[in-house]
C-alpha cells in the first residue's frame, strides 16, 4: 500500500480569451484621446460627440484586431474580436451618420491611412515607422471631424490644429523609437531632431508659446536618447508633453 499523500486534484483549466480583444499598445491611446478632445473643446460639446467618441474607439480596437488577424496570416482564432468590433463600429457609425450626416464626407480621408496600416500587418511590419506615422495622420484628423461634429465654423483653426497635433504625434512616434527599439540608431536619431527642428520653425507662424514647446522638445529629441530610460519613464514625460500641446494648441490658435 502507497503512503504517498494523494495530491489535490488540479482545478479545469480556465479557458483563456483569444487574441485581439484588448489593444496593447499603451502610447495609442494618448493619439486617440487627445485630438478627439481637442475638437470637442474647440467647437464645443454636442451630444453627437458621445457616439463619435464611441466610435472613434471602438473603431480602434477594431483597426488593432483586424491588424492582429492579418499578422498572423488570418487565423481563425484571431477572428471573433474582428467581427465583433467590426460589427459594433458599423452601428456607432450609422448612428453617428443618423444624427450628424455632414460628417460622412470625411470618412474618405481615413482610407489611406487604414490601408496603410493594413498592409503593414498583413506584411508583418505593423511596427514600421511608416506604419506609424500613418497612423498619427489618421489621429490627427479626427480633430477636424470631432470640430465639425460640433458645429465649428473655423475650418482654417481646426486644420492648424490637427497640424500641431500631427507635429507632435509624428515626431514622438520617431523619438520613442530613438529611445525603445531603435535605440543607437543614428538614422532615426537624426530623423527626430530633424523633425522636432523642423516643427519648432513650423510653430513660428502659429503662436510664440508652442515655438517654446517644441524648443524643448527638440531638446528632449538631442539629449535624452543618451541616456537609459524605462519605457515607464518615457511615456510619463510623454504625458506632460502631450497635455501642454494640446492646453496650449487651444490657448494661442
Amino acid at each position: 500500500m502507497s503512503t504517498t499523500a494523494a495530491r489535490p486534484a488540479a482545478p479545469p483549466d480556465k479557458r483563456r480569451r483569444g487574441p485581439g480583444w484588448v489593444p496593447n499598445q499603451h502610447g495609442a491611446w494618448a493619439m486617440l484621446a487627445t485630438p478627439l478632445l481637442v475638437g470637442i473643446l474647440a467647437a464645443g460639446p454636442r451630444w453627437v460627440h458621445l457616439p463619435l467618441t464611441a466610435l472613434w474607439f471602438v473603431g480602434y480596437f477594431a483597426f488593432f484586431a483586424a491588424g492582429l488577424w492579418l499578422k498572423a496570416r488570418r487565423k481563425p482564432r484571431y477572428f471573433p474580436p474582428v467581427r465583433a468590433y467590426g460589427l459594433a463600429a458599423i452601428a456607432l457609425g450609422l448612428i453617428t451618420a443618423a444624427l450628424a450626416p455632414g460628417l460622412i464626407r470625411w470618412a474618405p480621408l481615413f482610407v489611406v491611412p487604414l490601408g496603410v496600416g493594413m498592409v503593414a500587418s498583413a506584411r508583418r511590419e505593423d511596427r514600421a515607422l511608416v506604419s506609424g506615422l500613418a497612423t498619427t495622420v489618421g489621429s490627427a484628423l479626427m480633430t477636424v471631424v470631432a470640430y465639425d461634429a460640433g458645429g465649428g465654423t473655423d475650418g482654417p483653426r481646426a486644420w492648424v490644429l490637427a497640424g500641431i497635433l500631427e507635429a507632435y504625434f509624428g515626431g514622438t512616434v520617431v523619438y520613442v523609437k530613438t529611445m525603445i527599439r531603435e535605440r543607437g540608431s543614428r538614422p532615426h536619431y537624426w530623423l527626430s531632431v530633424g523633425w522636432h527642428l523642423s516643427a519648432t520653425v513650423a510653430m513660428a507662424w502659429v503662436s510664440w508659446p508652442l515655438v517654446a514647446v517644441f524648443a524643448a522638445l527638440t531638446a528632449r529629441a538631442a539629449y535624452f536618447p543618451r541616456w537609459a530610460m524605462t519605457p515607464k519613464q518615457v511615456g510619463l514625460i510623454e504625458i506632460g508633453a502631450t497635455i501642454a500641446v494640446a492646453a496650449l494648441a487651444l490657448v494661442t490658435t
